[in-house]
């Protein structure tokens, strides 16, 4: 693993990363952006050695969140980098309510990690247990004001989410250290939740 993060590409891939997130910082926490991806990265490197695959975790939010595109990672990193980060990516319907867009764009998330590829599905799993353990983290600190600072403030909602991921990664990834962490934590933060109740509830409210 050390010779992944010590080679050419990947500095050359954490450099690009730092500079495409250079203005951004976590959401609720003064803490630079660049922490969440290189963590993914980490989380990841913990289940497979595969160059492009960290690399791509290193980058997964790069045309979701910044001014590059597809095209600028496929130049720098490569085509499968750049399709794997594409497949990360959400379409956050620019223009439209983050919260009133809040459920379609998850269950888009959902529906197309069903019949995603083993690699993008180890870095959806790098990336949300990097999210669950800032959230817990953050939420022992600040347990009244803790979910205002998202764009779905119900827990209830966001345990859906989060445990419908789970669900499909285990599917793959269940033997995995990273997933069995990932389960443990949400349990801890969301409690026994009814995933198919908690959907009607956001039909009729979406």
């Amino acid at each position: 693993m050390a010779n992944v993060f010590a080679g050419k590409r990947y500095q050359e891939a954490m450099q690009f990363a730092a500079y495409a997130h250079r203005a951004q910082m976590r959401k609720g926490a003064d803490i630079p952006y660049i922490v969440h991806p290189i963590e993914c990265s980490m989380i990841v490197s913990s289940i497979t050695d595969d160059e492009d695959v960290i690399i791509a975790a290193l980058l997964h939010d790069v045309i979701e969140d910044t001014e590059f595109d597809y095209d600028d990672i496929k130049q720098r990193f490569g085509t499968r980098v750049a399709d794997l980060v594409h497949q990360e990516t959400e379409d956050k319907r620019e223009g439209q309510s983050k919260e009133e867009t809040w459920y379609i764009r998850k269950k888009e998330t959902i529906e197309h990690l069903k019949s995603a590829s083993y690699d993008a599905k180890v870095i959806c799993l790098g990336d949300k247990l990097s999210n669950i353990r800032a959230s817990i983290r953050d939420y022992e600190s600040s347990k009244d004001e803790f979910w205002q600072r998202f764009n779905q403030s119900d827990p209830e909602f966001q345990g859906w989410y989060y445990e419908s991921v789970g669900s499909i990664l285990s599917e793959e990834l269940g033997r995995t250290e990273a997933w069995k962490e990932y389960d443990e934590l949400c349990r801890e933060i969301f409690g026994t939740l009814d995933i198919d109740e908690i959907e009607k509830r956001l039909v009729s409210e979406s």
